[in-house]
């Protein structure tokens, strides 16, 4: 008995000893990236795109779908969400699958801007971090708007003005619903849910981003179906 004590202890300490050298790393390459990349300099080179799209040319239809299907807490959280993070691991349990990652809208920017390429644990500490950073260093809104104009949307498409021109020859201002929330869910997964590759996958994860909006009151179940009507308009 004395002796598998003994053993649950060590294992214990090596865990603990194993997440603090993956946290001290991960603050150093957050650190790191920093030094290489600071954050006004960042904002600098993103805003200086040709095709960079201010956030009040965004439709708020579009908006309210990515912070539902992506982020709902985004309002509430200061860039880590462990509420959501629970919510995910709960899900997946349940589904047996990894469709929740409970990654934050900063989250997601920090890895896009950072670590694109990065998928080691300590990774996921330094995005943390630099969530964090966004997070006291931009408001909300600057957020997502740095965040719609890096993003991959599929197709070659890698800011939402080139996305809103790519699929429907319209500037994002322009979006009418069925756009908006189509466009909402294709960055989960660009390569599956783009509409000119997977029409019908691509208006799945739109099913998905309607039901998430209707959570979270965004739109009523006849706004949702006014959306879905619009679909017999395009042919993909």
């Amino acid at each position: 008995m004395k002796t598998v004590k003994n053993i649950i202890i060590l294992i214990i300490v090596l865990l603990v000893a194993f997440a603090g050298l993956v946290i001290a790393k991960g603050y150093s390459k957050y650190l790191e990236a920093l030094k290489q990349l600071p954050l006004e300099e960042m904002t600098e080179e993103i805003e200086s795109k040709e095709n960079f799209c201010p956030i009040s040319e965004i439709p708020q239809m579009y908006i309210k779908a990515v912070i539902a299907v992506e982020d709902r807490r985004f309002y509430q959280h200061s860039g880590i969400d462990v509420i959501g993070i629970a919510r995910a691991v709960i899900t997946d349990i349940k589904t047996m699958s990894l469709s929740e990652g409970g990654s934050t809208i900063s989250q997601q920017l920090a890895k896009n801007l950072y670590f694109p390429q990065d998928n080691t644990p300590d990774r996921k500490i330094a995005e943390m971090f630099m969530a964090s950073r966004l997070e006291k260093e931009f408001s909300k809104e600057k957020i997502l708007e740095l965040y719609f104009n890096c993003i991959y949307y599929g197709s070659g498409y890698y800011c939402i003005y080139d996305a809103a021109m790519g699929y429907f020859n319209k500037k994002p201002a322009d979006m009418n619903g069925y756009e908006s929330t189509l466009l909402a869910g294709i960055p989960n997964a660009p390569s599956v849910y783009s509409p000119k590759v997977n029409p019908e996958l691509s208006h799945e994860r739109q099913e998905k981003v309607l039901s998430s909006m209707i959570d979270c009151g965004y739109i009523d179940q006849a706004q949702k179906e006014s959306i879905v009507q619009q679909r017999e308009n395009y042919n993909w």
